[in-house]
């Protein structure tokens, strides 16, 4: 049914997703994309730390990569991340977006337009609010949304926006969404 998982994550993210992805099994049928908000001088320790904690493999996605299921895909740092409609990956180094780069908007927005409602979009714990607008492409287009209890965010401000707007299908606590993933993939 669904054929790709983003996730957007701000301030608290690497705790969040620290949390998510170990609940998710090698043979997981999605690929996970996935936009964290860091500086532009960030190295590789987000893909190698996450990839440690995760049974999928976790890399920095790569300019005119194909997106493949059980794979896990981080925006590098100082680029916005997009999926062009043949399920690859494209970069841009267009302004911030919701003072963003990476900008979950961005990424968002473009998973719905490749993926219409065989997407699921995640918004994780954030101090702005990047990521309402994608989660509204993704319902417009037909796809699930999900957006992190304010109660279990290290910073409510992100899931609440998303919230407050009316474009979330599900609002589930932090410790439950890599369990809802894996199951609703499930079938």
């Amino acid at each position: 049914m669904y054929e790709a998982v983003v996730i957007g994550a701000s301030a608290g993210g690497l705790n969040a997703l620290s949390k998510i992805l170990p609940a998710l099994p090698d043979n997981y049928s999605l690929p996970v994309i996935i936009v964290l908000h860091r500086v532009r001088e960030s190295d590789d320790f987000l893909s190698r730390y996450l990839d440690k904690l995760s049974s999928l493999q976790v890399n920095e996605a790569r300019l005119r990569e194909s997106i493949k299921p059980a794979s896990v895909y981080i925006a590098p740092a100082g680029y916005h991340l997009l999926v062009e409609r043949d399920k690859t990956f494209s970069l841009s180094i267009d302004p911030p977006v919701n003072y963003a780069i990476p900008s979950i908007d961005v990424l968002f927005e473009s998973a719905a337009v490749a993926y219409k409602d065989k997407l699921i979009g995640v918004i994780l714990t954030g101090a702005n609010a990047d990521g309402s607008s994608g989660l509204a492409a993704i319902k417009e287009y037909g796809g699930l949304t999900i957006a992190q209890d304010p109660l279990t965010a290290e910073s409510t401000f992100m899931p609440a926006a998303a919230i407050e707007r009316g474009v979330v299908d599900n609002i589930i606590g932090l410790e439950k969404i890599g369990l809802f993933l894996k199951e609703i993939s499930d079938g």
